[in-house]
């Protein structure tokens, strides 16, 4: 069985989360992927709000598939230039401040420069500041450092920096030895990163699929509505490929693919889920299905928006999601399995 490739979706995987693409900043990193799709020779279009659609036609050109991965990323945008010269920044996601402390950024100004700085407290100094540990992790008090001799709001506005300018973090990317790849924004760019190569295999392979499939790399996920458009009626099964979460109580590991359940929208399509379950089974996959109590994907987004569609959501298992986050190459590898197995499956799901 040729699978595709683990080290070169990791290669891959390394690339996309270097380009910054918080959501409503995502040009960038679309523009990326589309000229890799187009050295394989498969057709793209850009929807409205900036997203990438990819087609390859199958067999059967009366129901379609759709998957979707989404490149946006968390992210923050100056809400105020403070008379010191540092910014007060607002949130782009859901994340919490205290997840970001310490980080370095780059400040995208509208004229296009990159300014870089550290996400910090104020209140960060304890020579200083009696509190620097107990203060509230808030919009109040975390803050840019820009790196410029700046010490006043005119000074940093000056160097072409103003409110509504993007702020992206450091991803601090690094693979291991031991085969664990650590990075912010595996969520989503490692499923991204599995899609994209499981796109040219199919391609390089001659590949006929049984199904016309498309493949949708959104870009406002991080912000609830990335993947609810450009759904063509023949779509039939729309399965999402996301992070599965981990932590208490949950099944998801770094080694497996998880296969989500139910998340804060409700159930998935039980029949599509086991399904996917089955092929995990027949191909030797290793799996876990799972529960995502605060979660919400492109797929549940699709059926809010009233796309008459079988939903599912799989992906890599990622820890500590939204912040430090860390995967296996085994978990890339198991969840590139199934999504090999899955589009080449002749059964679909047609309803309830």
């Amino acid at each position: 069985m040729n699978y595709p490739s683990t080290k070169e979706t990791i290669n891959l995987i390394k690339d996309l989360v270097s380009i910054p693409s918080p959501s409503g900043n995502t040009d960038q990193v679309i523009q990326f992927v589309e000229k890799l799709l187009k050295e394989v020779n498969v057709t793209t279009y850009r929807n409205r709000k900036g997203g990438l659609i990819a087609t390859i036609p199958g067999r059967d050109t009366q129901h379609h598939r759709m998957l979707t991965a989404h490149v946006d990323t968390l992210g923050a945008m100056v809400k105020e230039i403070k008379p010191s010269g540092r910014l007060k920044i607002d949130l782009i996601g859901g994340f919490k401040y205290n997840s970001i402390e310490g980080e370095y950024c780059q400040i995208k100004t509208s004229n296009g420069k990159t300014i870089t700085g550290t996400i910090l407290m104020h209140q960060q100094s304890v020579h200083v500041y009696k509190d620097a540990g107990k203060a509230e992790r808030s919009i109040d008090n975390i803050e840019v450092r820009v790196d410029e001799k700046v010490h006043s709001a005119d000074e940093v506005r000056a160097l072409g920096i103003e409110v509504g300018d993007f702020v992206s973090f450091d991803p601090r990317v690094e693979v291991t030895e031991s085969g664990y790849i650590k990075s912010r924004h595996l969520d989503d760019k490692a499923s991204v990163g599995i899609l994209l190569q499981l796109i040219k295999q199919i391609k390089e392979d001659n590949i006929v699929l049984p199904y016309t499939t498309h493949f949708l790399i959104s870009n406002n996920e991080e912000i609830g509505y990335g993947g609810n458009s450009n759904i063509t009626p023949e779509t039939v099964e729309y399965l999402a490929v996301d992070m599965g979460a981990m932590g208490d109580g949950q099944s998801t590991d770094e080694y497996t693919v998880s296969i989500c359940a139910k998340d804060a929208s409700g159930p998935y399509h039980y029949e599509l889920r086991k399904r996917l379950t089955q092929l995990c089974l027949d191909h030797d996959i290793q799996f876990k299905v799972d529960l995502y109590p605060f979660y919400g994907s492109d797929a549940s987004a699709a059926i809010r928006s009233g796309h008459d569609i079988v939903h599912g959501l799989i992906g890599p298992g990622i820890d500590s999601s939204h912040a430090f986050e860390r995967t296996h190459e085994s978990s890339i590898e198991n969840t590139a399995k199934l999504l090999f197995h899955y589009v080449q499956s002749d059964m679909i799901v047609v309803g309830a």
